[in-house]
């Protein structure tokens, strides 16, 4: 009984001692932060374990109009590197005072290289246009120096932000370089994988237009020969004169597609819905399962082909 009790206690002492080392090991790695959560979803592939991995962006938030409380920026200014997707809602504003307060932070503009849109103040004089797949048709205003940061929805556009990435762990760590370019290798054929496979889908769609509640897939509409439409009106909710044009404009092109995404007012997409006959799909572009929320919605688009 005694040498049973030994060995249970032996088996104690290195359950405790390994559990102990984990923690340790955890709390003593770096902290790298990202601003929404599909940058995350690139990140933990290409850093694997080497780091932890923090977003400021709470899911369910909108970037766009998220305030960071005192809290969050005290972590942010404990990372070793912070990730802005570009100029998304507050990033230009705190990465500044991130610079200003902690020079230690490498900051990285994941956007860096990738051919910006013109943004997100909507204007719909534009949308009459007839240049399918192009700006002209995203509900935006084009006026210089306003730019669409909503990258993230094309993965034509995610390599090179990808590849940002990867230079800067390759840069922080240069004796990790071979681990992340392999990750990076890894991730490249998955990001492939979902450019392929949006193409197919969405080649042969009956049709190419749509309408969303706030514009945030212009460039996965750019890259793949889509039109976005968007509900929303210089930020704001449209009025009924601008909900007319945009019905007129959905009989138009025969568009039977609305998105609203997670978190959005969806009475202004019903209302359209119904006056069009057409159905209305809740989607999460700010989603983790970055590839797995584009197929969704590829694939939302290409049922049209047999309507």
């Amino acid at each position: 009984m005694q040498k049973y009790l030994s060995i249970l206690l032996i088996l104690m002492l290195a359950v405790a001692c390994g559990g102990g080392s984990t923690n340790s090991d955890k709390a003593e790695k770096p902290l790298l932060t990202v601003t929404i959560e599909p940058q995350r979803y690139f990140l933990e592939q290409l850093a694997g374990e080497d780091y932890r991995i923090n977003t400021l962006v709470p899911p369910g938030t909108s970037p766009e109009t998220y305030e960071p409380s005192p809290s969050v920026m005290i972590d942010l200014g404990k990372s070793a590197i912070y990730f802005r997707v570009g100029d998304l809602g507050f990033e230009k504003v705190w990465s500044a005072r991130l610079a200003e307060n902690n020079a230690d932070v490498k900051i990285v503009d994941c956007s860096a290289g990738i051919e910006l849109m013109a943004g997100v103040s909507h204007d719909h004089d534009h949308v009459h246009g007839d240049h399918a797949g192009h700006t002209d048709h995203s509900g935006q205003d084009h006026s210089p120096g306003v730019l669409d940061p909503h990258v993230w929805s094309s993965p034509r556009a995610m390599r090179i932000f990808a590849r940002n990435m990867l230079d800067a762990l390759v840069k922080a760590n240069p004796g990790r370089a071979e681990f992340y370019r392999e990750n990076h290798r890894l991730l490249s054929d998955k990001i492939d994988v979902v450019d392929s496979t949006l193409t197919a889908l969405l080649n042969d769609a009956a049709s190419h237009s749509f309408i969303i509640y706030h514009p945030a897939l212009s460039y996965l509409a750019r890259d793949y020969g889509l039109r976005q439409h968007s509900i929303e009106f210089e930020g704001k909710n449209p009025s009924p004169a601008q909900l007319k044009e945009l019905v007129d404009l959905a009989r138009q092109e025969e568009i039977n597609t609305l998105f609203v995404q997670r978190g959005f007012d969806l009475k202004n997409g019903e209302v359209i819905a119904r006056e069009v006959g057409a159905e209305l799909f809740e989607i999460d572009p700010l989603r983790y399962e970055w590839d797995e929320e584009l197929i969704r919605i590829a694939t939302i688009l290409s049922r049209q082909r047999d309507e």
